[in-house]
C-alpha cells in the first residue's frame, strides 16, 4: 500500500507523536509498504540537510530516513496560526498528486489539514489517530473539531480511554502506544542499576508534563535525603527555572538509556511511562487537573503507577518506596509483564487491522 501520514511535527524533531509516527512508518516500510510523511517545517527555515521542492516545500534526505525508506516532506509555515492553515492547504493543493496517488491517508491529530481534500477525494480512505489533549480546561471548539474529525474519518485510533470520556469520541481501536523491550540479559542489568537516591524526568518542560510539580517534590525530598538527585531532561518554557533547581540536560534522542543510571522515573506521559516500565523502573506520575487524572487512572497500567496530585504526596510516596524496596519490585515486575507485549510490531498490526476493517 501507499500510505500518506499527516503529522504536525516529525523527525528530526523529538517528541512522543514524532517517535510514534517514525517507529510505525519504519516497520510499515519493512513490510513492503510505501510511506510518505507530511509535516510542518520550522517557521520557514529549512534545517541543514533539506533541499527545496516546488512551492517552498522541503524534503529530508538524511542518512537515517534514507536507510528506512521513509519519504518526508516539510511544509514551510509561519508562526501565525491563522495564516498557517491556508499555507498548508495551498501547499497540499499544489502537491495534490501526493494525496491522489496514496491508497491510505492517515492524520495524526491534524485532520483539518485534509479537510478540503476529504470532499475532493470522497472515496479516498482517510483515518485519524487522536493523541493526547490540548490542555485544561478543554475548549468547546476543541471537542467540536475532534468530533468533526471522527465523523469524516473512516475509522480512528484513540491513544487512551480518557479521550472517549472527555471528547465523546467513539474509538475504532484504543491503544496506549508501544515500546522496544530490552532482552532478558539487559533487563537483569537494568534491575540492578541506578543510583539509590535519584530520579529521572524526561519530556517537554511545560504544564502538560507537570514538570514543576516533580521539581517541587524533589526540593521536599532533598530536605529528608540530602543526596537525592534529580535529572531533568528536556526543553521548554521552564528550562531556565529548572536549571537553577536540579540537574538539567537538553532532550536526548534516546532518553530511555538514562533510565539505567537513575532509580525512579518521574514521568506522566504514556510513551515515557511505557519506556520506564520496559527499563524496569518504578513510575511516579503526577496530575494537576481532572483530565490528566483520568488520563492516568483510566489506563490499564494505573495499578502499577504511583499516582500523586501534588509535590507533598509525591515526596511521601517516594519516601515509602525507598523504605520498602520489596513493594517497589512487585510493581516493577507486574508492569514489565504487561509492557513486554506492547511492541511496535503489535502497534503496526493495529494500523493494518484498522485499514482492513474499515476499508
Amino acid at each position: 500500500m501507499r500510505i500518506l501520514f499527516f503529522a504536525r511535527r516529525f523527525y528530526p524533531e523529538i517528541g512522543g507523536v514524532e517517535k510514534h509516527v517514525f517507529e510505525i512508518s519504519k516497520r510499515l516500510v519493512s513490510l513492503g509498504h510505501s510511506v510518505t510523511i507530511i509535516s510542518e517545517g520550522i517557521h520557514n527555515i529549512a534545517p541543514q540537510g533539506y533541499f527545496s521542492l516546488r512551492d517552498g516545500a522541503t524534503s529530508l534526505d538524511s542518512s537515517l530516513l534514507a536507510m528506512t525508506g521513509i519519504k518526508s516532506y516539510k511544509i514551510p509555515v509561519s508562526k501565525d496560526e491563522k495564516k498557517k492553515k491556508f499555507q498548508i492547504w495551498r501547499w497540499l493543493w499544489n502537491n495534490r498528486e501526493l494525496i491522489r496517488d496514496a491508497d491510505i491517508i492517515h492524520c495524526h491529530d491534524v485532520f483539518f489539514w485534509y479537510l478540503p481534500f476529504r470532499f475532493l477525494f470522497p472515496e479516498k480512505p482517510v483515518y485519524t489517530t487522536f493523541h493526547g489533549y490540548e490542555g485544561y480546561p478543554i475548549k468547546q471548539n476543541a471537542v467540536v473539531v475532534r468530533k468533526f474529525s471522527e465523523k469524516l474519518s473512516w475509522g480512528n485510533i484513540c491513544i487512551g480511554d480518557f479521550i472517549t470520556k472527555w471528547y465523546g469520541t467513539k474509538p475504532t481501536i484504543v491503544s496506549y502506544g508501544a515500546v522496544t523491550v530490552k532482552s532478558p540479559v539487559l533487563r537483569d542489568t537494568l534491575i540492578k542499576g541506578g543510583k539509590e537516591d535519584s530520579a529521572l524526568f524526561f519530556g517537554r518542560l511545560d504544564d502538560q508534563t507537570c514538570v514543576m510539580t516533580y521539581v517541587a517534590g524533589f526540593e521536599l525530598l532533598k530536605k529528608q535525603f540530602p543526596k537525592f538527585e534529580l535529572l531533568v531532561m528536556g526543553e521548554g518554557k521552564y528550562k531556565t527555572k529548572i536549571a537553577k533547581k536540579a540537574k538539567h540536560l537538553d532532550f536526548q534522542k534516546n532518553p530511555e538509556r538514562y533510565l539505567e543510571r537513575y532509580h525512579f522515573a518521574f514521568v506522566s506521559r504514556y510513551l515515557s511511562i511505557l519506556e520506564a516500565f520496559a527499563a524496569n523502573r518504578l513510575v511516579f506520575a503526577v496530575y494537576d487537573n481532572p483530565i490528566k487524572e483520568d488520563y492516568l487512572r483510566l489506563s490499564p497500567f494505573a495499578k502499577w503507577l504511583i499516582i500523586a496530585k501534588d509535590p507533598s504526596e509525591l515526596a511521601e510516596q517516594v519516601t515509602y518506596f525507598l523504605e520498602h524496596p520489596e513493594e517497589e519490585q512487585k510493581r516493577i515486575d507486574k508492569a514489565f509483564s504487561w509492557v513486554k507485549k506492547q511492541t511496535w510490531e503489535a502497534m503496526v498490526q493495529n494500523y493494518l487491522m484498522l485499514w482492513k476493517k474499515t476499508s
